[in-house]
């Protein structure tokens, strides 16, 4: 089986070979088919939207052909599950209406990501139904209340027990501590509650006079962002569970972000370190598990999108609204070295900045 076309379909350049006329009749007929193939929809769309990778190293890719005339009217979207070794393992597409919302899935610790094989077993591995994989969601992209939590020994999903009524942000370490951001609708400031099995560990106040934006809790390390005015000015971290917080950022151009707090990427890294950037702009990570510097990332295209998992950079290079043009270095780039050198999902190679620099991994 292939890796995934859409993400070799482009030129070196990081644009479509094909003439514009051309790629606007593929892409109506795509969005107005009541059937539409998986490969026609990836081919459409370009780059996924998101991904998600399971303990086996399985990718799901998910994408989406908007209406690129309104925000109205037809469109497509697909998922693709590809496999370690960069085999496509299922796939599927559906029409769609360009205000419907996405389906969107999460991972699951001790899955793969796949279809159940009611006949047999696949020959590379286990495979479960995607409500035990990946749990689908259907909610808005930017969730901002208390998410659910994957229950491995009954299957279900549901919210963790006493998370407080007004949390506006949760994050669930593996450790399995949830860290909520509640706020109060009278003066008290924002608060970080840190919580397990239903009790109440602590709580920490956010100082004055920040407001608390995004929060990430993984390898040892909680943090979240502090907010004044209308931009970002800093971290909150902790690095031993809460116990003690300290203000962090040196080497980050906070003044110079341009995008305004929700726009705000902050992710951890199974080792502790701290990713924060922001959409279709500047990144920057922690040199190491203490936090208390940061270096600019150098990225092979503008980002539209991030994702860490484990310590794998994922990055989404994507048109912000629906296009029938590609976008430079258009699809999805990994990263494995911390963001030294990054090569594109579908093709073989591996690039450091805008440089080309030598072979790169078989697997995704």
């Amino acid at each position: 089986m292939s890796s995934v076309p859409a993400l070799a379909a482009c030129s070196p350049g990081g644009f479509d070979d094909g003439g514009s006329g051309d790629r606007e009749a593929r892409y109506q007929r795509v969005i107005e088919d009541p059937h539409p193939r998986p490969a026609d929809v990836i081919e459409a769309a370009g780059a996924p939207t998101s991904v998600v990778r399971a303990d086996d190293g399985s990718l799901l890719l998910t994408l989406d052909a908007g209406n690129v005339e309104d925000d109205e009217g037809p469109a497509a979207s697909a998922w693709r599950i590809v496999d370690r070794h960069g085999r496509t393992a299922a796939e599927h597409a559906e029409h769609a209406d360009a205000e419907a919302v996405r389906a969107a899935f999460r991972g699951v610790p001790g899955a793969s990501c796949g279809c159940r094989r009611r006949a047999r077993r696949a020959a590379h591995g286990r495979h479960h139904r995607d409500p035990v994989a990946l749990p689908p969601r259907r909610h808005p992209a930017r969730r901002t209340g208390a998410g659910p939590v994957h229950r491995p020994a009954t299957r279900t999903v549901a919210p963790p027990a006493g998370v407080p009524d007004n949390a506006v942000r949760l994050a669930v370490d593996e450790r399995g501590t949830a860290w909520s951001l509640a706020q109060s609708l009278t003066e008290t400031p924002y608060r970080v509650v840190r919580q397990r099995d239903g009790r109440t560990l602590g709580s920490t106040a956010v100082p004055k006079p920040y407001a608390a934006g995004a929060l990430t809790a993984r390898g040892g390390t909680a943090a979240l962002s502090l907010i004044q005015g209308d931009g970002v000015r800093g971290l909150l971290v902790t690095t031993d569970g809460g116990g003690h917080w300290r203000t962090v950022g040196a080497g980050i151009a906070w003044r110079e972000l341009k995008h305004g707090p929700e726009s705000l990427i902050l992710e951890s890294l199974a080792d502790g370190r701290l990713l924060v950037g922001e959409e279709g702009g500047r990144y920057w990570l922690a040199d190491d598990r203490t936090n208390s510097a940061f270096h600019e990332l150098k990225t092979p295209a503008t980002f539209t999108s991030f994702t860490v998992v484990g310590t794998t950079l994922y990055g989404i290079a994507d048109a912000t609204t629906a296009t029938y043009d590609r976008v430079e270095g258009e699809g999805l780039w990994i990263s494995r070295d911390g963001g030294r050198e990054w090569r594109r999902h579908g093709q073989r190679g591996s690039r450091s900045g805008a440089e080309a620099t030598g072979p790169g991994e078989p697997s995704a």
